[in-house]
């Protein structure tokens, strides 16, 4: 299932209640920045780079729909896409079990924001993934119960994962980083999703397992278990990004302006949420991704968004390739994977033209 947001031979109203161009060459990309001149203003967006810029490659464009809340941006990005000259922006139903990471590697969806652990293992089997640009660290928590009380409290226990997601592999860097061994020392339970994972825990039939918003707000809300490690607060994790922005590898390559200036269009976004997370909470519950406007606004308030700014992702990276590799979760060397994997060629173009 595809959610487009193309539009027909009419123009149709946006969520901004801006209309949707049809097509676009590069005379009526130009002429119609001034159309969303009043919109960039409210978004504090200068258009003057993108008007010094060729057009992109291409003006499709296809991104991952998960409306999960620290994706924010990814939504919040869709008007900016089309200030950046796409006119063709869908959204890729998540669906059948299939990881982000490998909708990204297969050519599904061309750029995706997604959680550095579930990039790992496809990085590590040579997939053509290509990460461009830290977003925000935070989201996980992990929770323990009963006598689990620290991260070495999970030696012999039972932890349950969602077999589909990057859980497993960030529990693992954890756990790697206080010496135990993931394979050896703990008990894996497939709850098969993030929700059958958090009902393996309140029933008690684990130790502990990795939250993930809005999990971690209704377990505290409901008194429930306590947080062994919060990602957001608790060193060394809050110093690495937990969401990146990657891109399909081969689009990277034939489309370098594209991918730039979709780039722009989540750095941007990302800045909207960090500066003005009201307005980030209600768009997301104006689109229907989540009706509980207070719990939404207490998730994106509480992710550093900001953080692109200032601190390599690079190093996040190699922090958990290095814990990975330590173990033998990861058998190619970090440094090719980093250099396989990684281009920051846009990330340090756009932290120098948006600095502010």
């Amino acid at each position: 299932m595809k959610c487009e947001s193309n539009p027909s031979a009419d123009p149709v109203t946006s969520t901004f209640g801006i209309p949707h161009a049809v097509r676009w060459d590069r005379r009526r990309f130009v002429k119609g920045l001034s159309t969303f001149a009043g919109f960039a203003g409210l978004l504090n967006y200068d258009i003057k780079p993108v008007a010094a810029e060729p057009p992109p490659e291409t003006t499709r464009i296809r991104l991952i729909h998960a409306p999960v809340y620290c994706l924010a941006p990814q939504y919040l990005a869709e008007e900016l896409l089309r200030l950046e000259g796409f006119t063709k922006i869908e959204y890729v139903e998540a669906s059948g079990g299939a990881s982000w990471s490998s909708l990204l590697a297969s050519g599904t969806v061309d750029l995706t924001m997604d959680t550095v652990p579930d990039l790992l293992r496809g990085m590590d089997a040579g997939q053509p993934i290509v990460v461009l640009a830290g977003i925000h660290a935070g989201c996980y928590e992990l929770f323990g119960n009963g006598d689990t009380r620290a991260v070495r409290d999970l030696r012999g226990k039972k932890v349950a994962i969602n077999s589909g997601g990057g859980d497993y592999v960030f529990i693992a860097s954890i756990a790697a980083y206080v010496g135990l061994d993931p394979r050896k020392d703990i008990h894996w339970i497939d709850g098969q999703s993030f929700s059958g994972a958090m009902s393996l825990f309140v029933d008690g039939k684990v130790d502990a397992f990795l939250a993930f918003p809005p999990q971690p707000q209704e377990l505290r809300a409901k008194k429930f278990g306590r947080v062994i490690v919060n990602t957001v607060q608790d060193r060394p994790w809050s110093q690495y990004f937990c969401c990146v922005v990657a891109g399909n590898g081969e689009f990277v390559q034939k489309n370098p302006i594209a991918t730039k200036r979709a780039l722009r269009a989540y750095l941007k976004a990302a800045d909207i949420c960090a500066r003005e997370p009201e307005r980030a909470a209600q768009f997301f519950v104006a689109k229907g991704y989540e009706p509980r406007y207070d719990l939404t606004l207490e998730v994106v308030k509480g992710l550093p968004y900001g953080r692109w700014r200032e601190a390599d992702p690079e190093d996040t990276l190699r922090f958990h390739l290095l814990r990975l590799h330590e173990v033998g979760m990861i058998s190619s060397n970090p440094k090719q994977i980093i250099a396989r994997n990684t281009d920051w060629r846009f990330l340090n173009e756009l932290k120098r033209e948006l600095k502010s």
